[in-house]
């Protein structure tokens, strides 16, 4: 749809002469006085705010404000900017941009809204900003070319980085871009363009980083430096409460390069995440090599703490326990309707239990942080989720004013929501201000492994009252599992939120809805986890709507569809609904395509799942074979309705990935606790899954739409597994237990 840029005080849209005859287009905060980045202003390329710069040559600049952690977000934004002022997509080069911050009487003033990667609102959040940073510099340039054609404003219109007179004459942006720097502010309102003229929005195009990512060009925070910088490396406790009970440095500080030794503790009165994550000891020395030579010598002993005698059996072995006994919910988050009085009228009851282990992070790109640190300043290149979180740990550690904080964010090697915890930045901060030179602060596999903020593993345990036309007439659901955010300033009522959705499927789907939640105690640290809380829980209710199916031996395509209804809209808690048609709809389209309609003859497994998630919608259909005791996953193909699509072929790359490391999960991953220890130390203990493991491709289909766009970081996660489940369960029912099973649908179809 079309709209207008409304200039107002509170928030508007800033031009600024640049050197060279460069346009320079940003969006601020209220703030005029912030200083322009030298980079924008004509000066080799560094580091700058959320602008667009045309320069005199015709190339257009254009900073992607969220850090991008392989989601595909720079070029998705960019592109958002680009169509709207009508660029030249092959004169386009997208930028990171740093932490943008300053300093309003000593508190910090974000000055490009929100800075956020990997958290599946970029799209939402920038969706009217951008587009109002593109239609500023359009009518900008607009205004520049007319004493040059000769023609109103009104009768020029602009495409591929030019103005265009009624007549075919252009001139390019490059060329209008010193007047169009001197133009003043409109006074009213600027027009965004309609759907129709959009010209990049809903066009597919590669990852605008693709070439340098090919080529070994792009840079990430390792591959930065400042020059005679220190390396530490670290050695935690395993125990995250436990204590450093001896320590022998002296053959460390032998070893030619070794710098120091130094002991990190926690803060006990800060929240995960902004301190230390374990008591560790680090080494600094000129190299990495040295540093982990050093790590080596060192004599260390460690006492354990409370969470000496934890294990992830033990923690299992509770929630069952809870689930099963008659004990009242940490939080009973939802009740609809009367779940006692719908049993007495049950035709039949259905149960079953779900487990799910801990789960880690595991990034490509370990935990690291660069830091230059001094009396008046600090500058970090960080790979972080979060860039304004980041900055809040250096200033609580640092005290300096807001805007003497630069946080720089290069590509980041994977986040998953591990980056939205900075207690690796709080290390190597700590550890920069004993040294008088720039630290590199790196972890190694097994540190990272064996100190995450891991997803806490749960229980399941579902029953389910279905009346004598087949219809859920109840619904009970029941978790148990460690709340992510004990400890971060979440009141106790609400810890469940990190667990379980008040608005998951089915709620509101069923006229009796219960969801209990069970919080159980542990010393392990927890913290955000791609997909959650949608993760866990779609494998447990989607995997248990196909035992229902199975219980009433009919196709769980029949099934779910009855349990979703006709085509409506299910206001759901909090605002908003759920727009069944479209859930339908992206059901439909995976099992039309993967040809569900041999589900039943097929010696192969077929499985299906759906969800729906902040306005999007998703479904999976797997088909699977089994030779002896060998699977093989043969297709996996998802659907999505994410509203507008900005990039379909980013789309489409993150939907497979997405399904790619849900599936990798399922096969393989596990962390398990023993004596308060994670066992799990390397690649060869948590295996990501193989290419052979995994399906050829996956078939992403995009549902075109004209609503507002929605996120899609990690929209595919939560069906993956519970589709691959239920096609594993089906393809294992046909070789063993199913042939009564069989013959019994085919008489009934």
């Amino acid at each position: 749809m079309s709209g207008t840029v409304r200039l107002s005080r509170r928030r508007f849209l800033q031009v600024l002469a640049g050197t060279a005859g460069a346009l320079i287009v940003g969006i601020r905060s209220a703030r005029a006085d912030a200083p322009v980045p030298p980079d924008m202003l004509g000066d080799p390329l560094y580091d700058f705010g959320m602008f667009i710069r045309v320069d005199a040559d015709g190339t257009i600049l254009i900073g992607s404000r969220d850090p991008e952690t392989g989601t595909g977000v720079a070029t998705a934004l960019a592109r958002i900017m680009a169509d709207e002022m009508d660029a030249d997509w092959q004169r386009v080069r997208v930028l990171p941009l740093g932490l943008g911050v300053a300093n309003d009487n000593g508190r910090p003033r974000w000055l490009y809204g929100e800075q956020a990667g990997g958290t599946g609102n970029s799209m939402p959040r920038a969706w009217h900003d951008l587009r109002s940073a593109g239609a500023l510099a359009r009518w900008l340039l607009i205004q520049a070319a007319v004493p040059q054609l000769g023609v109103p404003p009104e009768k020029l219109r602009t495409g591929q980085g030019a103005v265009i007179a009624p007549d075919g004459r252009r001139i390019g942006y490059g060329q209008l871009a010193a007047a169009a720097s001197k133009i003043a502010l409109p006074h009213g309102d600027i027009t965004l363009k309609t759907p129709d003229r959009y010209s990049l929005i809903g066009k597919p195009a590669g990852d605008a980083q693709a070439r340098a990512i090919v080529t070994g060009q792009t840079e990430y925070a390792l591959d930065k430096h400042f020059g005679d910088t220190l390396v530490a490396v670290l050695a935690h406790c395993p125990w995250t409460d436990g204590e450093l009970a001896g320590l022998d440095s002296t053959a460390a500080l032998a070893i030619k390069g070794v710098v120091k030794v130094i002991e990190l503790k926690p803060d006990p009165h800060l929240p995960p995440g902004e301190t230390v994550i374990a008591p560790a000891v680090a080494v600094i020395a000129d190299s990495t090599w040295i540093a982990l030579q050093g790590r080596r010598a060192l004599k260390l002993q460690w006492k354990p703490g409370a969470s000496g005698s934890e294990s992830s059996a033990a923690l299992e072995q509770q929630a069952t326990a809870l689930l099963n006994s008659d004990a009242a919910p940490t939080t009973r988050i939802r009740d609809d309707g009367d779940i006692d009085k719908a049993k007495r009228k049950a035709a039949r009851r259905l149960e079953a239990t779900y487990y799910q282990p801990w789960l880690a992070h595991a990034t490509s790109e370990p935990m690291n942080c660069l830091v230059r640190l001094d009396k008046t300043s600090a500058t970090l290149y960080v790979p972080t989720q979060s860039p304004q979180q980041a900055w809040t740990v250096v200033q609580r550690l640092t005290g300096l004013a807001p805007d003497q904080i630069d946080i720089r964010v290069p590509r980041v090697g994977g986040g998953y929501g591990r980056r939205l915890d900075h207690d690796y930045v709080a290390e190597a901060v700590l550890l920069a201000k004993e040294v008088d030179k720039p630290l590199r602060l790196f972890w190694t596999r097994d540190e990272d492994l064996t100190h995450d903020y891991y997803r806490s593993g749960c229980v399941h345990k579902f029953d389910a009252i279905i009346e004598a036309k087949r219809h859920v007439l109840a619904w009970n659901q029941r978790v148990a599992s460690a709340s992510a955010l004990v400890g971060r300033g979440v009141p106790v009522d609400h810890l469940w939120s990190s667990e379980v959705s008040a608005n998951q499927f089915p709620a509101g789907f069923v006229p009796n809805y219960r969801s209990d939640w069970f919080g159980l105690s542990s010393s392990m640290p927890r913290g955000p986890h791609r997909g959650m809380p949608h993760l866990t829980n779609a494998f447990a209710v989607c995997s248990f709507v196909d035992e229902i199916a199975h219980a009433l031996k009919e196709d769980p395509l029949v099934t779910h569809l009855r349990l979703i209804g006709e085509p409506r809209l299910i206001p759901q808690q909090g605002g908003g609904a759920v727009d069944t048609a479209r859930l339908i709809n992206v059901l439909k389209l995976v099992t039309d395509r993967i040809g569900w309609k041999d589900w039943l003859h097929s010696v192969n497994g077929f499985g299906l799942a759906c969800w729906y998630m902040d306005g999007a919608y998703v479904a999976h259909a797997i088909e699977v074979s089994m030779q002896g005791e060998k699977l093989t996953i043969e297709r996996a193909v998802c659907a999505v309705d994410v509203g507008r699509v900005i990039n379909p072929l980013g789309l489409e790359g993150q939907v497979a990935g997405a399904t790619l490391d849900a599936l990798s999960t399922a096969l393989n991953l596990a962390i398990t606790v023993k004596d308060g220890k994670v066992q799990q130390t390397s690649w060869k203990d948590y295996p990501l899954a193989s290419m052979a493991q995994l399906p050829h491709t996956v078939e992403v289909i995009t549902v075109p739409g004209e609503g507002e766009p929605t996120g899609a970081s990690f929209l595919a996660m939560p069906t993956a597994a519970p589709a691959l489940a239920n096609a594993v369960f089906r393809v294992s029912a046909v070789r063993v237990r199913r042939l009564p099973l069989m013959k019994e649908l085919l008489r009934l179809l």
